[in-house]
């Protein structure tokens, strides 16, 4: 939790930073009001990271503002389901930014970059799964994993997962994304010795009901400690993988 901050101290005392703007960074701690919104700028001392924009429903001049004060805060941020206007609009202000279209995600990474917390397999099902599976990757990579993608390994094709092994196994956690019937992750949870996050998708035809299918599926996994997140949650299994990660971190170290 004190990390940043501890940081912020050294940058003082080795002469990298001004005392004056120590305290332009340190004023709006804990929270930053800009009318809209309310910038939790203590999520990075809590969590480890700044806390990360969800861009539906928001503006282009809600999500450029509130991306000027995170970077302004932190020299970074990550946005989720960004829209094109809004991608332009932030490409256009950081041209450092990293744009990721399949996952719909825009990430300003700072430098250096995140302290390496460990490996993270991302597994999907199908291409179009793709989106979801993008999305976990880009948000475990901002995070500080090291990320292995898997993709297009779904239970059609068994031997597909089972030629990955090599990559499951030296993978610290594993997201596994799928729709349809959502049988992937227990096939991945019955072969590895890792934490297994498992997400639904949407994808999939009537009967699967948007996701629910999977979903259902599996929640009553037959393979022993399968975790799951919401539907299309590509974002929160990223998170959780991050969290398991720092904190085996925080145990060993």
């Amino acid at each position: 939790m004190s990390g940043a901050l501890l940081d912020l101290l050294r940058d003082v005392a080795a002469g990298a930073l001004s005392p004056e703007a120590a305290l332009e960074r340190l004023r709006h701690f804990p929270t930053e009001d800009i009318g809209f919104a309310r910038l939790d700028h203590h999520r990075s001392l809590r969590q480890g990271h700044p806390e990360v924009v969800l861009c539906s429903h928001k503006t282009v001049d809600q999500v450029t503002s509130i991306c000027e004060r995170l970077a302004a805060a932190h020299g970074t941020f990550l946005c989720t389901r960004v829209g094109e206007e809004q991608a332009q609009a932030l490409a256009a202000r950081f041209p450092a930014l990293e744009r990721n279209a399949i996952a719909r995600t825009a990430w300003l990474p700072v430098e250096p970059r995140p302290e390496y917390v460990g490996e993270v397999a991302v597994v999907s099902a199908g291409t179009s799964d793709l989106p979801v599976a993008e999305e976990a990757a880009v948000v475990a990579g901002a995070f500080g994993a090291h990320v292995t993608r898997v993709y297009d390994v779904g239970v059609a094709g068994l031997h597909r997962v089972l030629e990955a092994r090599a990559d499951l196994d030296r993978s610290d956690v594993i997201v596994v994304v799928a729709g349809m019937e959502g049988a992937l992750p227990s096939v991945v949870g019955g072969l590895v010795r890792a934490p297994v996050i498992a997400v639904p998708t949407s994808v999939g035809y009537g009967a699967s009901f948007g996701g629910i299918a999977a979903l259902l599926a599996m929640l009553n996994s037959c393979a022993e400690g399968v975790t799951v997140v919401n539907i299309d949650n590509g974002f929160g299994a990223a998170a959780a993988a991050a969290r398991i990660l720092a904190a085996r971190l925080t145990r060993e170290g």
